[in-house]
C-alpha cells in the first residue's frame, strides 16, 4: 500500500481532552470538504509505503499516534494502517470531520470529530460518524449554536468543545465565548457542559 501524505512529525496534541500529549502525527493530504477558513496545509509532500511509514513511526519512539488530515477516513488503506499501528502496541487516535465514519471504529483508541457548519447537509444517514470520544466545533461565526445542538444530538460523545477560529493572524476568542455561553445557558443546561478548547499548538507556535 502507498500512502499519500503531507507529513509525519512529532509534536504535542494541541486541543481537546488530550491537550499536551506527546505523539507522532500522520497527516494525510486530501479532504472531502473545502472549508474557506481551513488553515491546514494539505498539499502532498511525500508518498511512502506501509513499511516505510511504520519505520518512520517506530523511529520517533512515541507510543501515541494521531492520524489527521486532510480527512483520513477517505484515504485508501486507512483501516489497514490502523490495524498495523495497533499491532505495534501503539495508542491510535483519529481526527476526522465526521462526514464518513470509519469502517472499524472499535479498532481506534480515541476519536475526535470536528463537524463543519458550512457543510451541515453532508451530515446525514448511516454514513456519518455517530459516536466519538470528543466533539470539537470551531466557532467560525457567533451564529453556530443551533448547528452545535444538532451535532450533539447526532453524535454521542463524552466531551463537547468549542474552539476559537484562528484567522488573519489572530484568534477570535470572544466569538467562541459567545457561542459557549449560548450553549451552556439553555434550560435545562447540557451536561456535561460545552467546554472551551484552546489550540495550544498555535499559541505556543509549534506544529
Amino acid at each position: 500500500m502507498i500512502y499519500h501524505l503531507h507529513s509525519v512529525f512529532e509534536s504535542l496534541q494541541g486541543e481537546g481532552r488530550n491537550m499536551g500529549r506527546p505523539a507522532v502525527f500522520i497527516r494525510f493530504c486530501s479532504c472531502n470538504l473545502s472549508c474557506a477558513w481551513c488553515d491546514t496545509h494539505r498539499d502532498e509532500r511525500m508518498t511512502v509505503s506501509d513499511d516505510e511509514l511504520l519505520a518512520l513511526v517506530r523511529r520517533t519512539g512515541k507510543k501515541s499516534v494521531i492520524i489527521t488530515g486532510g480527512e483520513p477516513t477517505i484515504q485508501p488503506g486507512f483501516d489497514q494502517l490502523v490495524t498495523m499501528l495497533k499491532n505495534l502496541g501503539l495508542w491510535v487516535a483519529l481526527e476526522t470531520n465526521g462526514v464518513k465514519a470509519p469502517l472499524y471504529p472499535e479498532r481506534l483508541d480515541y476519536i475526535a470529530v470536528s463537524p463543519k457548519p458550512d457543510f451541515e447537509t453532508r451530515y446525514q444517514g448511516n454514513i456519518m460518524l455517530k459516536r466519538a470520544d470528543e466533539v470539537r466545533i470551531v466557532a467560525i461565526t457567533d451564529k453556530i449554536a443551533p448547528f452545535c445542538r444538532r451535532m450533539r444530538e447526532a453524535i454521542s460523545a463524552t466531551d463537547y468543545y468549542i474552539s476559537p477560529l484562528f484567522s488573519g493572524g489572530r484568534a477570535h476568542y470572544r466569538r467562541a465565548l459567545k457561542v459557549l455561553h449560548a450553549l451552556n445557558h439553555e434550560d435545562p443546561a447540557p451536561f456535561p457542559p460545552w467546554s472551551l478548547s484552546m489550540q495550544m499548538h498555535k499559541i505556543l507556535g509549534i506544529r
